[in-house]
């Protein structure tokens, strides 16, 4: 790592990239690749290589043993489970969502003619605000979709209370929640479902994968027929579906993460508390807590950074970090509201939406998992209080280079 010693050192104005090799906010935690090249080899010797074979069954009861639900049934994605989800659940016309989430979550809706009704989020954890939640509802509102937003629970309690009240379906974005807690209980077993993520950018991975998880008999039934074309036995098709199965392989990496789960959450609170001593203290920057009340597995180190306090906005600080090969993420910027289609569908949901709109435009990811260690950490920190010290000719001169 070359340290910073002048504006002209930095790499967007001619200086030498800080890192050689890129640096991602998540890159795959791998675990025991013998365990895992064993379990592949396994399921070849068998040649049972997908439609729920033995991985994936024990993938499932691993799941649901971990988060003491009663259904978990392994998906491909995590968008094509969002989608089933929805579809069984019988969600129609308006769905009460936010905003701040990655876009997956709005399209799964759309992608079924579904309306995404977009609401802002509490500046407490940055999740959906149910006081708003309340103001959005209309006869055409069926149900309600949380985020839990960086591994942080939103707010379930006031969120069922409302859905029990309106009589309307709760179904949870859980992408980046897994082994995170709400009040003592794991993420997984409220609402109706919730929906993991076991993206390969994800701490927990399958390579690419998802899952829904249900304590309701009747709604796994029916999840389990309509992700593989709706077979209810051999040659009997009895419910329209889709082929959202996950394979063999995804599943043995899936087993091999849970196996190392601890190690990798170990490593993932070590960087975090790193980042946060690092960062503390620097006007207008704030990084993202975890309380010590709830499980988390610190998956995001995220910072709020305040342009008015720092003198330079997010947008720069991500381009000069992406010229030093350090891959920053703006988690989630600007809004699904502001992207395509909803831009054009709703042009003035901005104005309901101050939070999403003011916040959207603050937040920086940095890198983090078993690829990052404090070195790469002491050099992005390092990095970072430079820019800010200099933040006045970082800001002017990335301007220039527009």
């Amino acid at each position: 790592m070359l340290e910073k010693k002048s504006i002209d050192s930095l790499a967007i104005f001619g200086g030498k990239p800080a890192f050689a090799e890129q640096l991602h906010v998540g890159r795959p935690n791998v675990g025991d690749r013998d365990a895992l090249f064993r379990r592949i080899g396994e399921s070849l010797d068998r040649k049972w290589l997908t439609n729920r074979g033995p991985l994936v069954q024990e993938f499932e009861h691993e799941v649901q043993m971990r988060l003491g639900v009663k259904h978990c049934i392994a998906m491909c994605n995590a968008t094509v489970a969002l989608e089933i989800a929805m579809r069984a659940m019988g969600l129609q016309g308006e769905v009460i969502i936010p905003s701040f989430t990655f876009i997956a979550t709005a399209h799964a809706l759309q992608w079924q003619e579904i309306t995404p009704v977009f609401c802002d989020i509490r500046l407490s954890d940055f999740t959906i605000d149910p006081q708003r939640i309340e103001e959005l509802i209309t006869p055409r509102t069926t149900g309600i979709v949380g985020v839990h937003l960086w591994g942080r629970p939103c707010d379930i309690l006031a969120i069922e209370q409302i859905a029990r009240k309106r009589n309307l379906k709760v179904l949870y974005d859980a992408a980046h929640a897994f082994g995170c807690s709400y009040q003592g209980r794991m993420i997984g077993s409220f609402g109706d479902a919730e929906v993991f993520s076991f993206h390969a950018t994800k701490f927990l991975n399958t390579l690419e994968g998802g899952a829904v998880v249900t304590n309701d008999d009747e709604l796994a039934q029916k999840i389990r027929l309509m992700q593989n074309f709706g077979f209810g036995g051999f040659d009997s098709v009895i419910y329209i579906g889709t082929n959202g199965k996950m394979n063999e392989f995804s599943a043995a990496m899936g087993l091999t993460s849970l196996d190392a789960m601890e190690q990798f959450v170990a490593i993932n609170k070590r960087n975090y508390d790193f980042y946060r001593q690092e960062l503390s203290g620097i006007p207008g920057v704030q990084i993202v807590e975890y309380g010590d009340r709830e499980k988390s597995n610190y998956q995001y180190v995220v910072a709020i950074v305040d342009e008015t306090v720092t003198g330079i906005d997010c947008g720069s600080i991500v381009k000069v970090f992406h010229s030093e090969n350090v891959l920053l993420r703006r988690y989630f910027y600007p809004g699904c509201h502001q992207m395509s289609p909803y831009r054009s569908y709703f042009p003035h949901a901005g104005l309901l939406l101050p939070n999403t709109e003011k916040y959207s435009k603050r937040v920086i990811s940095f890198p983090t998992g078993t690829s990052i260690g404090l070195d790469h950490i002491a050099g992005i920190t390092g990095l970072f209080n430079f820019i800010i010290e200099n933040a006045d000719a970082v800001k002017n001169g990335v301007a220039g280079k527009k």
